[in-house]
């Protein structure tokens, strides 16, 4: 947003820098959109093809070239960074709560910082820090939680009182506010010219750059990107990546093959003012007033404040718009409760002379989280759009992991959070992302706590059960697009006050979720758990067995009807999935995994099975309804409708066996519950699941039968210690570092993916290692609950973060689990994590600020449980993730 003045100069400076690029366009330069005599051609072929001029585009480029990959063309359909980048505020802020986005705004702020030196491109880099304001105590939790997390990482960061605020920025009113958090590493850049400059690095690194020059669309040979076709001729190519910003979702769907890119525009509105009479002071702190909706900083001696109203325009849902964003239409009225907003927060601005209101496009995504990776359908096929308006903060850093994604085969972070993989077809119909994208903009400075959902884009995928669930007081969440019960409102509760309960603290569903937890242990509970990902591989000989065996740590030939908990690794050892494998007949298996994994796993699986027409794998999700049976009566409720006996000795342990219950037959019955306590999950076909569903419900009347929900399962499974896939485990967690050597056969006699790397880490030790921390001086009604992601420190020093956390019904304390890392004190590198260490620490969890003793156990605790069960048994059944 540096005004087109300094637009034009820094183009102009920058093709003075660069003989090469003066060759590689013409001379005359327009802002029409006409097509000019392109004086140098397309190359007829590349390793990577870029599209996508934008500060994403080229910071992709600029890295890939850094590594070492030289055949690279950029193209860009206008002119380079004339996209939203051109228009953004420019704003670089590593106050993020997610901390995949938190490291990434921290390398793009290093740099930033140093790129005009690498580059003699002027960035208009200027470190300003940031001032977030706080006007309610629970907005001030929220500071104080992202400020844990930065201090851990060793960014400055402090939370302030009001007065301190304004000693920063006089301007600021402060009378409604009760604190602030202060990021004096913040910055402000000219995003167009931080573009090009990653840009003219890039080209003096080898990559072409071609703009005026259009993607018609991709072309795909046996799902592999191969070329890509556009108005100037064809390049063929190994990798092709959309940064396509707000068209990324068109040409996605442009080609032979559909890349689904869920984003949506949506207009961003901001007002550019003349200089004060006392114009600002460059070095100002940007202001951040998310209750007030805006942002503030100063630009050219007068400001620049946009911010997310609540009542979104959604753009161009009916498909392509204009090739480079002219200026939109000014909409004052839409803008006026931001402006009055800015007059509140700075009163001093009211006589100050507007000179332009800027609205520009930005895209949002589904979940506020931006989309990286490659296509789970088409190979070489990579995509890095959907910042949500953060296209500055992440684009250095987004540009480095999506870069070592293409060379390396994965990013050195886990950024499984914004996968394009986390995301199915079901997310990109044009009617649902315009509703979602409405409900995250606004969301963008709502106050996130704990376990809120979205309210859009809702009941798409459901349970046969659905309607029977919801008339018995269900209340929902949703995954993966899949409706799954939190809980059931009993009878006669006053059921508006728990819909808007939102807090920090104890939630007004802790005494429900109790009583669902106390009917698992010691009566018999249904929890409804069909949003499972369900996959079944089978053969003609024994190329199912043998492909599984490769791709699983766990030992696969076992006796039909033996079911084993496993873990599917890459080479690092790192779990890319954990699930349950059945094995239903020699040459049959049935896999169930975590809801998220749906795609992920797919794609994994599809790019590793050998391409054999004896081997099928289908995907039966949709085709099963799973009960689960949790508690010590889950067994007579069983044996009475299938008139058939269930005890240990005639059903043991992670077994599974066809039978009939009820009138229906064919039923899948697996003795595993994912969370440590006895029972069984049912795996219905889909048109049983009703009349299943009744008889179990009126056979267990007499046992105390009760419906319950996902929280009563949380709870259960973290205070038996199980970690699940997606919240604790990920591709940089091993078997090794969780405790689960015994889900791996190291001597299966045959080898297996991530079988070296666990060799290495059997032989020389786990450099972290996953840990359960019981708070001690926590009092649950009175204090800040822990969520997950806060920082673990033992005897004094940070050791790494929680990674999930539950209040134990039974211990009656609150459990976190997370990974203990032991770092060097002078050096700071990683050395082994040994049980000792584990054991001989003092334990603090730091939640919001405050820090709360732990007690650090690395077993569970199962001498606290009285029932009577086998130890094998404990250890042996697995969480199967949420």
């Amino acid at each position: 947003a540096a005004g087109m003045f300094l637009r034009l100069l820094s183009d102009i400076q920058w093709r003075a820098a660069n003989p090469k690029w003066r060759r590689m366009t013409s001379s005359r330069r327009s802002t029409s959109t006409t097509a000019e005599p392109h004086p140098v051609s397309l190359p007829a072929q590349a390793q990577v093809v870029i599209c996508g001029g934008g500060i994403i585009g080229t910071s992709v480029a600029y890295h890939l070239s850094k590594m070492g990959w030289k055949d690279i063309v950029l193209i860009e359909q206008g002119r380079l960074a004339a996209g939203t980048t051109r228009f953004c505020a420019g704003i670089v802020s590593t106050a993020r709560p997610v901390s995949i986005e938190l490291k990434m705004a921290h390398y793009s702020n290093q740099l930033y910082q140093q790129l005009e030196q690498e580059t003699g491109v002027q960035t208009g880099y200027m470190k300003t820090g940031s001032i977030s304001l706080a006007q309610t105590q629970d907005r001030l939790i929220s500071l104080k939680r992202i400020a844990a997390s930065l201090n851990v990482m060793g960014i400055p960061c402090e939370i302030i009182t009001p007065k301190q605020a304004v000693q920063l920025h006089p301007l600021i009113n402060i009378h409604d506010l009760v604190g602030a958090m202060y990021v004096p590493e913040d910055a402000l850049v000219s995003s167009a010219n931080v573009s090009l400059a990653l840009a003219t690095a890039a080209s003096r690194n080898g990559v072409q750059i071609h703009e005026r020059t259009s993607v018609s669309h991709v072309t795909v040979q046996k799902g592999r990107v191969t070329g890509v076709e556009t108005d100037r001729g064809r390049i063929q190519c190994q990798y092709f990546v959309n940064c396509a910003g707000q068209w990324a979702y068109e040409l996605g769907h442009s080609g032979e093959e559909a890349v689904h890119i869920p984003l949506h525009a949506c207009e961003h509105f901001y007002i550019l003012t003349h200089p004060l009479k006392e114009p600002l002071a460059s070095s100002l702190p940007t202001v951040v007033d998310p209750d007030g909706r805006i942002y503030i900083r100063n630009w050219q001696g007068g400001i620049l404040s946009g911010g997310f109203e609540k009542n979104p325009k959604p753009l161009f849902t009916e498909g392509r718009n204009q090739l480079e964003i002219q200026n939109l239409q000014e909409d004052w009225d839409h803008y006026g409760p931001l402006l009055s907003s800015l007059l509140r927060r700075m009163p001093g601005l009211e006589a100050l002379q507007i000179m332009q209101l800027v609205n520009c496009p930005e895209s949002f995504t589904p979940d506020m989280r931006c989309i990286m990776g490659e296509s789970p359908t088409t190979r070489g096929y990579f995509v890095l759009a959907g910042m949500n308006s953060a296209g500055v903060s992440y684009g250095g850093g987004a540009g480095k992991y999506l870069a070592e994604w293409i060379v390396n085969g994965y990013p050195s972070e886990n950024v499984w959070p914004l996968d394009l993989k986390r995301f199915g077809t079901l997310q990109s119909s044009r009617t649902f992302l315009r509703h979602r994208v409405m409900e995250v903009m606004p969301l963008m400075c709502d106050l996130k706590v704990p376990r809120w959902d979205f309210q859009t884009g809702r009941q798409l995928r459901t349970s046969p059960l659905y309607d029977r669930l919801d008339a018995q007081g269900a209340r929902w969440m949703e995954k993966h697009g899949f409706e799954r019960v939190k809980y059931f409102v009993p009878p006669g509760s006053d059921l508006l006050d728990l819909d808007h309960s939102k807090t920090f603290y104890k939630p007004d569903w802790f005494d429900i979720v109790g009583a669902e937890v106390k009917c698992c242990k010691e009566a018999v509970c249904v929890i409804d758990m069909s949003s499972f990902t369900k996959f079944e591989i089978s053969s003609t000989g024994d190329e199912a067995l043998e492909s599984l065996q490769y791709l699983f740590s766990n030992d696969l030939d076992v006796p039909v009807g033996h079911v084993v908990h496993t873990g599917m690794l890459n080479e690092k050892g790192g779990y890319e999935n954990d699930c349950s494998i059945a094995r239903l007949s020699k040459r049959s298996f049935f896999m169930i995994s975590p809801t998220d994994q749906q795609v992920h796993c797919w794609a994994w699986l599809k790019n590793r099975l050998p391409d054999d027409s004896n081997l099928t794998m289908e995907d039966v999700t949709w085709k099963y309804t799973a009960l689960n049976l949790i508690g010590p009566r889950a067994v007579d409720v069983l044996s009475e409708l299938s008139y058939a006996p269930m005890t240990a000795e005639h059903f043991p342990s992670l077994f599974c066996k066809e039978m009939s219950v009820g009138y229906a037959n064919g039923i899948r019955v697996m003795s595993i519950t994912h969370t440590g306590e006895p029972g069984f999950v049912l795996y219905i076909p889909i048109e049983y699941a009703l009349h299943v569903y009744n008889e179990v419900m009126n056979m267990g009347q007499k046992y105390g039968i009760r419906n319950a929900g996902y929280y009563a399962l949380r709870s259960l499974r973290i205070e038996k210690f199980f970690a699940f896939w997606g919240q604790d485990l990920d591709a940089f967690t091993t078997p090794m570092e969780c405790g689960r050597e015994f889900q791996v056969k190291l001597e299966k006699g045959m080898e297996f993916v991530g079988q070296e790397a666990l060799l290495e880490q059997k032989q020389n030790g786990v450099y972290k290692r996953f840990t359960m921390f019981i708070l001690e001086d926590h009092d649950t009604d009175m204090d800040v609950w822990p969520w997950w992601g806060e920082p673990i420190f033992r005897n004094g020093r940070y050791v790494g973060k929680t990674t999930s956390s539950a209040y134990s019904y039974t211990l009656e304390r609150h459990v976190c689990l997370g990974f203990v890392h032991n770092f060097d004190e002078k050096t700071g590198e990683e050395l082994v994590v040994t049980t000792d260490f584990i054991n001989q620490g003092e334990y603090e969890i730091d939640i919001a600020g405050q820090r709360f003793q732990a007690k650090a156990k690395l077993y569970p605790f199962s001498s606290l449980f009285t029932q009577r069960r086998r130890k094998d048994e404990v250890e042996l059944s697995g969480y199967q993730g949420e």
